[in-house]
């Protein structure tokens, strides 16, 4: 394909007519506001600009992407494309509406293609009579930079259709995926787990929301916590997108939002767009603050830990305590460290009959030098909290103190994200290499779903998810039977189905 129209001169719509021009195709684009596609291609001007200040490309070679971009009058100046692609308002009846127009001018030939990232792209094809050249090419904002496409083929879209969008996004020097029509398509569906999850800790008052922004950041690696996400994109967005994926889902308890972020946005609480959210923004920035530690002052107290049976501390924590002084037995000991993963530490202190005062639990999966989530049940005294960050402070170790919950913070939020990733596999969205590839490019994840379910061990994933739905009796942690499948078999989470 070299002819590309491009409908709709927003920033997607921009964003897609510069890549395709970059790639040398020659690009039409249209906008009902005349104003908006001298605007586009201003910005695009600009944007190519500062590439080339950067050394990125050449000015030549920026002169040419940009003179490969022109307007277009009417659509049906558009009759000779080989691809139309449309970036235009999330209506579906305005979409529709657009592609029967788009049928009746374009050749036989011609693909038609939508960017849309929330609705049916089935149910826009539906309003066409070939819907077969019919596809979804989601780009993800900003296009030039964020070298991801999903390509959505809808259950009448035929192969050759997504076999050309698929080759025109290598062109353009973007990785596609390819992902059948669902809601959320890929990306958007495989980051429901880390917000809606965060949501619900908070909700439990597991701990404060900057609280589990920090843990999710320093033990997991995330490069935000999900409320400094929310507040970055706003609750007048993200709620919206929540309550529909929930409902095109029919209700399941996966993708279910708590009540308090409806709340928050009918409060006006939106994030950064109304300076205040999660956080507080001013003049002077604003947003999440640095976790306030103990001083780091010698440790005194002595420590016990089990060394074998489901609680036992994993050679990556009791690394961190080189110099601490031990009890030979629990009943002489002044902190008791457990690290349970598949019950909470209540439930733990009881069945071993420990001094519940005493016992205080640690993420066995997210703790290294970087921080430890230190989990206190309703019966831990303050000064066994108190000792025990302590311990860790003498050793310049962060310390995170949550509630009583299974699978803490980090571990819990990833083993949702893992699972929600095994359902997508299971009922075919997406092969399990490209729901990574999508994770890691479009939500900039430490690792994709299946390499961190791999790293952490099915199993132990399988055992987090248990533990929370014994406890909750909530069908959202469910484990997908792709998951247990793997976990009982001790085979990889990317191991397909079956053997050809």
């Amino acid at each position: 394909m070299q002819r590309v129209g491009v409908i709709g001169a927003g920033a997607m719509g921009r964003g897609i007519a510069q890549v395709c021009a970059a790639a040398g195709c020659s690009v039409q684009l249209f906008d009902t506001a005349k104003e908006a596609v001298a605007r586009a291609r201003d910005a695009v001007g600009g944007d190519l600009a500062r590439g080339v200040a950067k050394g990125r490309l050449s000015q030549e070679d920026a002169d040419a992407t940009l003179a490969r971009i022109q307007p277009a009058n009417e659509l049906r100046d558009m009759s000779d494309c080989e691809l139309l692609v449309e970036a235009i308002v999330e209506k579906l009846e305005v979409k529709q509406q657009l592609f029967r127009e788009l049928e009746a001018t374009v050749r036989p030939d011609c693909i038609l293609a939508t960017n849309t990232s929330s609705l049916s792209v089935t149910a826009i094809a539906a309003a066409c009579e070939h819907p077969g050249r019919v596809a979804g090419w989601h780009f993800f904002n900003p296009v030039p930079r964020m070298r991801l496409v999903e390509v959505i083929q809808a259950p009448r879209t035929s192969a050759e259709t997504v076999e050309a969008l698929v080759e025109l996004s290598t062109r353009v020097g973007h990785r596609a995926i390819v992902a059948s029509d669902s809601p959320g398509f890929v990306v958007n569906h495989a980051g429901r787990a880390f917000v809606t999850e965060g949501l619900k800790l908070l909700s439990e008052c597991v701990a404060e929301h900057s609280m589990l922004d920090a843990i999710l950041r320093n033990c997991a690696g995330f490069r935000m916590g999900p409320f400094e996400l929310l507040d970055l994109t706003g609750l007048d967005v993200s709620v919206p997108v929540m309550e529909s994926i929930h409902a095109q889902y029919y209700g399941d308890d996966r993708y279910r939002p708590v009540t308090l972020a409806r709340t928050r946005l009918m409060a006006g609480l939106l994030g950064r767009k109304s300076g205040q959210g999660f956080y507080s923004y001013g003049s002077r920035g604003g947003g999440a603050a640095p976790v306030p530690q103990p001083p780091a002052i010698p440790a005194e107290a002595a420590l016990w830990w089990p060394t074998e049976g489901p609680a036992a501390l994993p050679e990556t924590i009791t690394s961190l305590l080189p110099a601490a002084r031990r009890a030979t037995e629990p009943r002489h000991a002044d902190v008791i460290f457990l690290a349970p993963l598949g019950a909470d530490l209540s439930t733990t202190a009881a069945q071993l009959q420990l001094d519940a005062a005493k016992v205080i639990a640690i993420d066995p999966v997210f703790a290294g030098t970087s921080g430890v989530t230190l989990m206190a049940c309703p019966a831990t005294a303050a000064s066994t909290v108190m000792a025990a960050r302590a311990t860790f402070a003498a050793q310049s170790v962060l310390t995170f103190v949550i509630s009583d919950t299974p699978g803490y913070v980090a571990s819990r939020v990833v083993a949702c994200i893992v699972n929600l990733a095994c359902e997508m596999a299971q009922q075919g969205i997406a092969s399990p290499a490209d729901i990574d590839v999508a994770v890691r490019l479009a939500l900039g994840y430490p690792a994709g779903p299946f390499e961190w379910g791999d790293r952490l061990g099915a199993a132990r994933v399988l055992q987090i998810l248990e533990g929370l739905h014994a406890t909750f009796g909530d069908q959202r942690y469910r484990p997908s039977p792709w998951l247990v499948r793997r976990a009982r078999l001790s085979l990889p989470l990317s191991a397909p189905d079956r053997q050809n």
